[in-house]
């Protein structure tokens, strides 16, 4: 484990508030969008940068009430251009909508969900695949500093990753939307999940047993102001 792992510091960061659309589980309720700031000690990373602005379809079928990503990094004391890397969990339009505020920040994404991005109705391309973008592909797993690695957890989309953050005497994961909630995680019966509507159900649990096996401490969650503690 790195000796500066315990220096790196996870701040949940809420991106604002949507409604679960009217043929989706929870139809009428509120769920929450939550990006994650790392600040390590070679800089400032971020996971995932909230929903996007000027979609009527994303609007008339959510009704977010979303912040913008410069004003929540403002609030940190920082702004885009402090950022060294992005990381999307996926490219869904929650997670990867305001990816345009980084021109020439490098954004690390899974070719996988790259590739089907492009060649399904996956997301709004405008919102992801902008002029200046700085997109680095990867194939599964890989460090992207020291005591921050990103493993490959597809089930909930085919190039879904997760980080896992290593913090000195143990392992905090940020799940993205690899499991939906702490209550997910922790199998109660009634809880919101992800499982059951994800397009490839066995990937979705060997990603699940992937992320149980490093044996947390915390696990955070996308869609969940709860966190997990063991």
């Amino acid at each position: 484990m790195s000796a500066m792992a315990h220096d790196i510091e996870v701040i949940p960061l809420e991106m604002g508030t949507f409604t679960f659309a009217p043929d989706e589980p929870n139809a009428g309720e509120e769920g929450v969008v939550i990006a994650f700031l790392l600040r390590h000690p070679s800089g400032a990373f971020l996971f995932d940068t909230g929903m996007g602005f000027g979609s009527r379809e994303v609007d008339e079928r959510y009704h977010p009430v979303s912040r913008r990503i410069v004003d929540v990094l403002r609030e940190q004391g920082l702004v885009p251009r402090d950022v060294r890397a992005v990381i999307n969990c996926h490219l869904h339009v929650d997670h990867a909508g305001q990816n345009a505020a980084f021109e020439g920040i490098p954004i690390y994404v899974q070719r996988a969900e790259w590739d089907v991005a492009h060649a399904t109705d996956h997301t709004i391309l405008e919102w992801i695949d902008f002029a200046g973008a700085d997109h680095r592909f990867i194939d599964g797993d890989f460090e992207l500093a020291p005591g921050i690695r990103a493993i490959a957890t597809p089930g909930h989309t085919p190039g879904h990753q997760s980080l896992i953050v290593d913090q000195g005497a143990g392992a905090v994961i940020l799940a993205g939307q690899a499991v939906y909630s702490a209550a997910e995680w922790s199998g109660e019966p009634k809880a919101r999940e992800g499982r059951s509507r994800a397009p490839d159900r066995a990937a979705y649990d060997r990603s699940v047993e992937r992320l149980r096996a490093t044996k947390p401490l915390r696990v955070h969650f996308a869609h969940d102001r709860a966190v997990w503690s063991r």
